[in-house]
């Protein structure tokens, strides 16, 4: 079975009540039947964005520790290829995390993305494969 990359923006909406994606997030992880893979910068920015709210990191970590949220690799080990495709998309701003989901897209052969990043409409995988956003962004 090949996982789900879950980026920063569901992370953060299923751990905020109050977050105008929480419900849309809630109704798209209950669908998931596949393991929710991810990557360290993904759950520094959850961390970052979820300061304000009483246990939400150690919420965070938790399903890091639990292994709901699994972390294949470290940064040093893609390091060359997540550079190139940070080169890539450039002209797009592109961030850390949204590279390393690249890479992980490419390394799990899986387009499949729990995302509220528009970007990932653009960003494809690959050889010029589309992502399949699993949250309704409309």
């Amino acid at each position: 079975m090949r996982p789900v990359l879950l980026d920063t923006g569901p992370i953060v909406a299923l751990l905020d009540p109050t977050d105008s994606f929480h419900r849309r997030c809630a109704d798209a992880l209950a669908e998931v039947r596949a393991p929710l893979v991810t990557c360290e910068a993904v759950i520094t920015e959850s961390c970052y964005l979820l300061r304000r709210i009483p246990g939400a990191a150690e919420a965070v970590l938790h399903s890091v520790v639990t292994r709901d949220f699994l972390i294949p690799s470290g940064l040093s080990e893609a390091a060359i290829r997540v550079r190139r495709i940070l080169v890539k998309y450039r002209d797009r701003k592109i961030d850390l995390a949204d590279a390393v989901l690249i890479h992980l897209a490419n390394e799990f052969e899986t387009g499949d993305i729990l995302t509220l990043d528009r970007d990932f409409e653009i960003y494809r995988w690959g050889k010029n494969n589309r992502f399949h956003l699993l949250v309704s962004l409309g």
